[in-house]
């Protein structure tokens, strides 16, 4: 009969409100960590955007090139350089960039008569300083995104500390009147919200960090790996260039 009547009382209540949704789900975590969980937000925001366009450019340019590579070099060793550098400038990556820039400059030197050993040291050059311009936009981005695997933590850890000491300064002013230990273990659990996005934040960043890390090393690898190839068919070439002249 009791039960009857709890149901009768509570159907005529109507339906419960409806959440408030600036205190509940992930909003309510947002304003229940304090303002130091929008920073956070807004490194999760940046990391995200990094690292969808870094994944976007390095599979771009993520097509094996040592076909490329190979047939360079034989147009190379046809004397086809025009051929080559028109090969090399349909195509993208760090291996076909490398192979362009070594090749103009040997093309130039050569038109101007250089001598092969000075054309040699100026190839090579020319493509160590190119090789630089070629990391700077393999890197481009990922030292935002290790700086945000960095932060993201300090903020978290910075905004459960300041929260921890407002809340004993509350827990101090109401003692006596509620009840301490539920207070100070609801407001500690709100508080370690903070360090918990923090390091959600954190970690995802510092694996891909590591990740497009590695790719661009591999990258910079096989290109340097390309430049010295290149430096030997070239001297090979100027060597034979050579002998055919004095031979005549």
């Amino acid at each position: 009969m009791n039960s009857l009547l709890a149901q009768v009382a509570a159907s005529s209540q109507g339906p419960p409100p409806p959440p408030d949704f600036w205190h509940s789900g992930a909003m309510g975590y947002m304003i229940d960590g304090g303002w130091f969980m929008w920073p956070i937000l807004l490194l999760a925001i940046l990391g995200m955007g990094i690292v969808i366009e870094r994944f976007r450019t390095l599979w771009m340019i993520g097509s094996d090139s040592s076909a490329l590579r190979a047939q360079v070099l034989q147009l190379l060793h046809d004397g086809r350089v025009d051929e080559a550098m028109e090969l090399c400038a349909n195509s993208r990556g760090p291996v076909p960039a490398i192979l362009a820039v070594g090749l103009r400059r040997y093309e130039l030197l050569r038109k101007l008569n250089y001598d092969p050993a000075r054309i040699e040291e100026q190839v090579d050059k020319a493509m160590d300083e190119h090789s630089v311009h070629i990391t700077a936009a393999l890197e481009k981005h990922l030292p935002l995104l290790a700086m945000i695997s960095n932060v993201a933590p300090m903020l978290g850890s910075a905004g459960t500390v300041v929260g921890m000491v407002v809340l004993f300064k509350g827990i101090v002013e109401k003692f006596g009147t509620e009840n301490i230990i539920l207070t100070a273990a609801d407001g500690i659990k709100l508080k370690l919200i903070v360090t918990i996005w923090g390091l959600v934040v954190a970690i995802p960043a510092y694996m891909f960090y590591n990740h497009f890390s590695t790719v661009v090393n591999r990258y910079m690898l096989e290109a340097e790996e390309t430049a010295s190839q290149l430096i030997e068919a070239l001297t090979f070439k100027l060597a034979g260039e050579s002998m055919e002249s004095s031979t005549n």
